[in-house]
């Protein structure tokens, strides 16, 4: 390929952005605002909806239980570790979790809050519940706010993706309704120190579940792979939210829409004495949901995977990342 066509490809890969969606558009055309979210979906796996329904007072109470908790000394933390059930529940201390396909740990701490199940429920059997926080009385009813209005979103959310696939708007309403989904509260520590070599803050990797809704990206690092193989920084505006595709609605979509690879960059020098906090939100099916591919996607190009039951699914990736034996 000559000079002038890379410089060519160059300057038109580097036009590919990541627009904006207001949410307001919901409001006023649903077919609209779908149409905008699956073709972005479509195009890079990732979207940014501007003008999102989660109040900020129930944001910045999450925020500041998080904050407390990762103060908290290492023993303490370590109180609420559970390695056997995969680190789905607690705490998972620094250097736990690595991409699939690395060896090297990613360098962040977290906490999982799951959903709170009626007491009848016959998920019971492979969901456990999150455990109380002693220390900091606050924090459970703060973090399940947060869950809260983060999964009653998400629901809002893929009704646009069915609607985009040309599916019934509430295709996926009994399907998540009682979901393993996840929320997770990130601590990338300050980076002081001598950085293990190839550690990064988190190393390239795609998402398990549905689709993932970020909050707390307004900070540089978060990077998609375009499927031209450059990578996009995602540039999210305050107050909005980053929703990704993973690959759970990649294999129910036939590959249509896209589990898109990310990762998070460590930090600029002047950045890196800070820490960076952020909340993703993983949407899951219900356990017992067999993800099998939609024939219209099929139609239009895709291709089928065996099917599988969500619970399945997760269990056989939380292998391939080294949460679970």
């Amino acid at each position: 390929m000559s000079a002038s066509c890379i410089t060519d490809l160059q300057k038109t890969l580097a036009m590919i952005t990541i627009d904006p969606i207001s949410f307001e558009l919901w409001h006023t055309d649903k077919a609209a605002f779908a149409q905008k979210l699956g073709r972005s979906f479509r195009e890079t796996g990732f979207a940014i909806v501007c003008g999102h329904t989660i109040d900020d007072v129930v944001i910045a109470k999450a925020d500041a239980a998080a904050e407390a908790f990762f103060e908290l000394d290492d023993p303490i933390k370590r109180q609420y570790v559970d390695a056997q059930d995969g680190y789905q529940r607690g705490y998972s201390p620094f250097m736990t979790e690595n991409a699939k396909g690395r060896s090297q740990a990613d360098l962040k701490e977290f906490w999982h809050r799951g959903r709170l199940l009626p007491a009848h429920s016959p998920y019971r059997s492979f969901m456990k519940g999150t455990p109380q926080i002693a220390e900091l009385p606050q924090f459970d009813p703060a973090t399940l706010a947060l869950f809260e209005a983060l999964d009653s979103f998400g629901e809002v959310l893929l009704r646009a993706v069915a609607l985009y696939l040309n599916l019934d708007e509430h295709w996926f309403d009994d399907k998540v309704d009682a979901g393993n989904s996840i929320l997770r509260l990130l601590h990338y520590p300050p980076q002081t120190g001598d950085i293990p070599e190839g550690g990064v803050r988190a190393g390239a990797h795609e998402d398990i579940n549905l689709i993932t809704l970020l909050l707390g990206a307004e900070e540089a690092g978060l990077q998609a792979l375009h499927r031209s193989g450059i990578w996009l920084d995602v540039n999210a505006p305050k107050g909005s939210i980053v929703v990704n595709c993973g690959d759970m609605l990649q294999r129910l979509t036939a590959g249509i829409l896209p589990s898109t690879t990310h990762r998070v960059l460590n930090p600029a020098p002047e950045r890196a004495r800070h820490s960076r906090y952020s909340k993703p939100f993983f949407l899951h099916p219900n356990g017992d949901f067999v993800i099998s591919a939609l024939p219209g996607c099929i139609a239009q190009g895709g291709t089928a995977e065996p099917d599988i039951t969500a619970k399945d699914y997760l269990d056989e990736r939380l292998r391939d990342i080294g949460l679970k034996a």
